[in-house]
């Protein structure tokens, strides 16, 4: 039977486990450049035994991160550091990830312990875009510049260059981040997009933005590397998105060429922030949903704390892998303490230098 330590391969690649780094906003990055802080972040997270390492929200444009802060591939000379990084995910056994993404109507903000209120131009802030002038919410009150089709092909194209330079940096695997409030999100979700063009109203003009980026993106990343596509799978809202738009959208995407749909929720606007954090026991049930209806492979994120939830999370087939956050920033080494908790074998899961000490 399948089980957490099982391994996955999806495409060309395959993991060791079915244990992934969530991709979290280390908002530490110099001009969109990684530091020796993603370096011990990501390779901490490998060396503990994680199958994949996803690296954080990676702006496709300058304007698209959400802080100044924010992690980038819109520039060459972003290239570098990361390939440093991505050769040692890649010597301790992990396949390293990226996510790419732009963040909307909450780009130009403050880092969450600096406030994560939107920044004044004299801040270091900027304009957001979206797909009309309604704020996001809450601290982020500023409008957002509606977004032209210039805009629209203009977005597009970033996500396929940084895509290229995803794999020039080493990655063989990328996810398009298109959940929690950010732009693609916005465009989906009837609560948000009001627009009255061919990306808005109805469904199939609301998913237009998301399928033309895949394709863009699909038809530069290599069909040996896995694509994925992090969905706010309902906004937990009336009105709104709802599960069963995902399963149609999952089939969509799984035509387009996406192996995967990372199955989050929420975050449309500031109004559904509290779902977000509240609805993570109902949210796992989420993949299982879509993987059963749509037949494209799923990941279940949030909330997974414990080796026995997250082994039975594999083995009822609600998901083929599920991505840790919170809990990997607790402990690096939850995928060894995992295998021990299981009764599965160690040796492989940590490098020998460590296994030598305390396997």
């Amino acid at each position: 039977m399948t089980h957490l330590f099982s391994p996955l391969t999806l495409k060309e690649v395959t993991l060791r486990n079915r244990i992934g780094v969530s991709p979290m906003c280390q908002y530490s990055s110099e001009d969109g450049r990684a530091t020796d802080w993603h370096l011990v972040h990501l390779g901490s997270r490998a060396v503990g035994g994680a199958g994949l390492v996803i690296a954080e929200a990676t702006a496709v444009t300058a304007a698209g991160r959400i802080t100044p802060h924010d992690a980038g591939l819109w520039s060459d000379d972003q290239v570098e550091p990361l390939q440093r990084i991505n050769r040692f995910l890649r010597l301790h056994g992990a396949v390293p990830g990226v996510q790419l993404a732009h963040a909307g109507r909450k780009a130009g903000a403050a880092r969450p312990w600096e406030g994560g209120h939107h920044l004044a131009e004299e801040e270091g802030g900027w304009e957001p875009i979206g797909p009309g002038a309604e704020p996001f919410g809450g601290r982020l009150t500023r409008r957002p510049r509606p977004m032209t089709l210039a805009d629209i092909d203009r977005v597009q194209v970033a996500f396929r260059a940084a895509a290229e330079r995803a794999l020039v940096a080493g990655y063989e695997f990328l996810e398009i981040h298109a959940a929690h409030g950010y732009l693609l999100h916005s465009f989906y979700s009837p609560l948000v997009n009001r627009r009255t063009d061919a990306y808005g109203g109805s469904f199939d003009n609301r998913i237009r933005l998301l399928l033309e980026t895949v394709r863009q993106v699909r038809a530069v990343w290599p069909e040996r590397f896995p694509l994925a596509v992090r969905l706010s799978a309902t906004d937990w809202t009336p009105g709104g998105w709802t599960v069963e738009d995902s399963i149609v959208l999952g089939q969509r995407l799984s035509s387009e060429g996406v192996d995967l749909i990372d199955c989050s929720s929420g975050g449309a606007s500031h109004a559904s922030l509290t779902v977000l954090g509240g609805a993570r026991g109902n949210q796992l049930e989420l993949a299982e949903v879509i993987r059963q209806a749509s037949g494209v492979g799923t990941a279940a994120v949030g909330g997974i704390t414990d080796a026995q939830q997250a082994d039975q999370i594999i083995r009822s087939g609600k998901a083929d892998i599920v991505l840790l956050g919170r809990e990997l920033l607790r402990d690096p080494f939850w995928p060894f303490h995992a295998a021990r908790a299981l009764g599965q074998t160690t040796a492989g899961v940590i490098p020998p230098q460590v296994h030598h000490w305390v396997g």
